[in-house]
């Protein structure tokens, strides 16, 4: 038999393997490396979702001071303030596992909690599982007597959250999980071999991820606490592998990218990169920015002032940029010990969810457009949606009403049928093409404040234009993002 043939042969042998491969299970299978992981697509609820809300809630909310860092910078890298804090208020043989029965969630009521999430017009939620104290919010088989019903709440907060958001909204129910715990023996018995053995992996850290993935059947699996070790120390390969194949949400299920050290803003669903991550160009990967609303904690603080939290005109402006570089927004509240959501993060919530109502149109469902911001009008960014195969139109938002009665947007061109439209205003807005021919001058209205269509940041919705359908040039993406290193040789910082 010639070369020819057997080449020919084998090839048609692998075909045949190849096509009985999708017969028998459907669909080609993801392989545990990133290659192939990384070739999945986003969901597009994910993509066109745009706004969730994440949810740090656990022991550390008790003593509600400093961050959800407390315990680490008590007795981890001890904080003068934080040790002061203790010196204080408790007795000198207090440990940390004392603040667990504190943790009752006596006024947790998930109901109005999935309710205050549907009027903030989010789109899925992120619940802290299980932080770096390993103290799980669910009855988990690996967490003995630090767990949520084991101690504390006695009762399942993970799996109460995700039935009242099921039962009344669309909201998808996502969950963050930390893959290390600062004082496990087995973690720190691995750290010291050097992360050549994997005791901590496969006694805790997997067996917890496929419990919480069978069990609450979370659309987002977002994990956290990877950075002291490569993706194979925590077999996070295979296990990302099976989330996307065989797992009860392989169809809807995404990941962010913080499984190994070797991972971030490189491989994985969509990136995270860095906490409050803001890259400033666009990125060619799906990417999010996660910010909280407490500019100093995750968790809750019970001493944080009122300047400590972001304003709604700074909340809708980091919102706005973020949408028109691609990215999501993952918008942090820390509830109280006792379970309920602080008044102020109700206010920005409802805010948001409030000003959504008008302005969603530019936010949902959109994609970036050619220009991200205008070249010329400060602080004008853009946004497009498409309309049809044919036809898109393009949103310009304005965190800022304009000072001068004219608006001038250097980068829309315009066509003799455009039309400007203030999104909640009833009448298009008069408009002419620039003295140069290219952008476009806008006549705002002059409207009482009464009669203003929201009370903080305005998006035009600009229809016909000559560029409508244009798409960004390559210079608009980064070229500089590789994987961010993270490992931490002497202890652990928080981001």
């Amino acid at each position: 038999m010639s070369r020819s043939i057997l080449r020919y042969a084998g090839v048609s042998v692998a075909v045949f393997l190849v096509v009985l491969l999708v017969i028998n299970q459907g669909e080609a299978k993801y392989q545990p490396d990133w290659d192939s992981l990384d070739s999945r697509p986003i969901p597009s609820w994910y993509d066109d979702g745009k706004i969730g809300i994440f949810i740090h809630w656990g022991v550390f909310s008790v003593p509600a001071y400093s961050s959800e860092w407390f315990w680490w910078t008590w007795k981890g890298q001890p904080t003068l303030a934080v040790v002061e804090f203790m010196q204080s208020n408790y007795r000198p043989d207090f440990t940390y596992a004392d603040f667990a029965p504190m943790f009752k969630a006596e006024f947790y009521n998930p109901d109005q909690w999935a309710a205050l999430f549907k009027k903030a017009g989010a789109k899925y939620i992120v619940l802290v599982s299980k932080h770096h104290e390993g103290f799980t919010n669910w009855p988990s088989n690996y967490s003995w007597n630090w767990n949520a019903m084991d101690v504390g709440p006695k009762r399942d907060l993970v799996g109460d959250l995700g039935q009242a958001i099921r039962k009344s909204t669309d909201i998808k129910f996502g969950l963050y999980h930390s893959m290390f715990e600062w004082f496990h023996p087995l973690f720190q018995k691995d750290q010291a071999n050097g992360f050549h053995t994997q005791e901590f992996v496969k006694a805790k850290t997997m067996p917890e991820l496929y419990e919480i993935v069978n069990k609450y059947k979370p659309d987002v699996v977002w994990s956290d606490g990877e950075w002291m070790a490569s993706d194979e120390y925590w077999n996070s390969k295979e296990f990302i592998a099976w989330l996307y194949n065989d797992s009860p949400v392989k169809d809807t299920v995404t990941v962010n990218d913080r499984w190994g050290n070797n991972t971030r803003c490189k491989h994985g669903g969509f990136w995270d990169c860095t906490d409050r991550f803001k890259p400033g160009q666009l990125l060619p990967r799906k990417w999010e920015n996660c910010m909280t609303i407490d500019r100093y904690s995750w968790g809750y603080r019970a001493n944080a002032r009122l300047s400590d939290y972001y304003t709604i005109e700074d909340l809708l402006k980091e919102l706005i940029i973020t949408m028109s570089l691609g990215g999501n927004l993952l918008i942090n509240i820390g509830p109280t010990a006792y379970g309920e959501i602080a008044p102020i993060f109700q206010e920005r919530l409802t805010q948001m969810g409030d000003w959504l109502e008008i302005n969603g149109e530019a936010i949902y469902k959109t994609h970036v457009w050619a220009h991200q911001n205008d070249s010329k009008a400060k602080d004008v960014w853009y946004t497009a949606k498409n309309v049809s195969s044919s036809k898109s139109t393009v949103y310009a938002l304005l965190p800022s009403w304009p000072t001068t009665a004219k608006l001038s947007l250097a980068d829309p061109v315009p066509s003799d049928g455009t039309v400007v439209t203030l999104l909640g205003y009833p009448e298009p807005l008069s408009w002419s093409q620039t003295p140069q021919g290219k952008g476009i001058d806008i006549v705002m209205p002059v409207l009482p404040i009464n009669k203003m269509p929201c009370k903080w940041a305005w998006a035009l919705k600009l229809e016909g234009l000559k560029n409508q359908k244009d798409q960004p040039s390559l210079k608009s993406f980064s070229k500089h993002y590789e994987a961010i290193a993270m490992r931490r040789e002497k202890g652990f910082k928080s981001l």
